[in-house]
This record gives structure tokens, sequence and C-alpha cells, in this order.
């Protein structure tokens, strides 16, 4: 099992990277929290959302970061300067790391300590469905910048 955390550990850090990259691949600032027509997310907001998301559910509840998230923030902010966007996707880095290089393999077959989905599950697997929730985001994070940062 220690593998499989390893390996998941090393797809979380190549994928937050990958955030980081695209966040800074916007030529206009600003095109990071445009919206238009049925693209009601922003590059921003979907990174926000990601980094909220990975911070609360990772980070506060496997590693006791003591991160309060602030959901309806994620998608309402605007305009946050890219510096802060490209710290906090840093942070969500360090603190994924940290949080996933810790667990032991009795952790990740217990039941995740927060009934997410209205069923209980793994803890393994809700590591890995935040996984994909991350590939989902940023594939959208990505879509987003190649129509609308023009």
């Amino acid at each position: 099992m220690k593998a499989v955390i390893e390996s998941l550990n090393g797809l979380y850090e190549r994928d937050l990277d990958k955030l980081l990259t695209e966040v800074k691949a916007y030529k206009d600032e600003a095109n990071l929290w445009k919206v238009e027509g049925e693209i009601t997310n922003s590059g921003g907001n979907l990174a926000l959302h990601l980094c909220g998301n990975l911070r609360h559910f990772i980070g506060a509840m496997l590693g006791g970061s003591g991160y309060i998230r602030q959901r309806d923030d994620e998608f309402n902010l605007k305009d946050v300067k890219r510096s802060e966007l490209i710290d906090l996707i840093k942070t969500t880095k360090k603190v994924v790391s940290e949080t996933l290089s810790a667990l032991n393999e009795e952790q990740l077959e217990e039941n995740y300590p927060v009934n997410v989905f209205g069923k209980e599950m793994t803890t393994i697997f809700f590591i890995n469905h935040l996984y994909g929730h991350l590939n989902y985001h940023l594939g959208q994070l990505n879509y987003h910048r190649r129509l609308l940062d023009q």
C-alpha cells in the first residue's frame, strides 16, 4: 500500500504543478476571471476551488491542518492576483504531499472520517476520487484558458 500512496502523491504533485503552469500560462491576468456564455466558472475560480477542496478534504480532514474551507468564496471571489493564486497552489501542493506521505496502510483502509456522498467509503477510495476531481477541473481550466485568453 505504501507504493500506492507514493504513486498517488507523485500524481498529485505532477498535476498541481500542471495547475500552476496553467495559471501562469494566461497571457492576460484579467482573463483568469473571464466568463462568457455557458462558461460560468473562470479559470481563477477553478484554481481556488481545487485548492480549497484539497486543503479541506486532504489537509484538514486527514492531516489535521486546521484549514477552514470557505467553499462559496471559491466560486464568488474575483480578481485575486495571479501571484496569490500561485502561492495558494504551492501551499496546497505542500499540504497534500505532507499529508499523504504521513498516512499509513491502516489509515488508508479505514473509512474516510466524513460521509461525503451519503455512504461510507475508504480513505484510499476518496483520495482516488479527489484525484479524479482535480483532473476534471484541471481540464476545464486548460480549456478555459485556450478559449477565453485571447
